[in-house]
């Protein structure tokens, strides 16, 4: 894969328009994909959810973000304090680089959502402290991505499925998180 720059990324988003979907009777959400540079170019930060019964994605490996409050005042706002609280990156001074697509789960079994994903620069990797929703987090090149995609077979709630993603050593990146990582690293990529 070519170079990746923040600078590519930022031209890019910025003549890109975004697909909206339809919120009618589904919980909205937004996530963070927070950039960092780094020896590689752009690092990426990913969690990984805490395994919980009450969460349809525990133990998966995800982006910052949750569910809008009725405080928040939209989907951005929502992106901004999820990352906070999970990771306790401020991203009040980060640059917004743009939005992605709004998307929701493939799987029937799944709460009906829409989340929408937003790009945030930062100038240096931040200090990271997980809250108790997270149980690890990590920083990513997004040049390496390409190179770790993999097609795995998974066991999600006793259910047997192939699955496409990235395997980041014992992590695999797969769902929604791929569903959003892939079509933003072809951006990303587009020079």
């Amino acid at each position: 894969m070519e170079e990746i720059r923040i600078d590519t990324i930022r031209d890019n988003l910025a003549r890109y328009e975004s697909r909206r979907a339809d919120t009618d009777g589904r919980i909205q959400a937004a996530v963070a994909l927070v950039l960092v540079p780094g020896s590689e170019g752009p690092e990426l930060l990913l969690i990984k959810r805490t395994e919980r019964d009450d969460d349809p994605w525990s133990g998966q490996m995800a982006m910052p973000g949750g569910r809008r409050d009725e405080e928040d005042h939209d989907l951005l706002q929502t992106a901004i304090r999820e990352t906070r609280e999970e990771t306790s990156v401020d991203l009040g001074e980060a640059e917004v680089l743009g939005e992605l697509d709004d998307l929701s789960p493939s799987s029937p079994h799944l709460p009906p959502i829409m989340v929408r994903p937003f790009v945030f620069a930062l100038p240096s990797r931040p200090s990271v402290s997980i809250s108790d929703e997270v149980a690890l987090h990590l920083w990513v090149p997004l040049v390496r991505l390409p190179a770790s995609r993999a097609l795995e077979e998974i066991v999600i709630r006793e259910f047997r499925l192939t699955a496409s993603g990235y395997r980041l050593g014992p992590h695999f990146v797969w769902g929604m998180t791929e569903r959003i990582v892939t079509p933003f690293l072809d951006m990303a990529s587009r020079g």
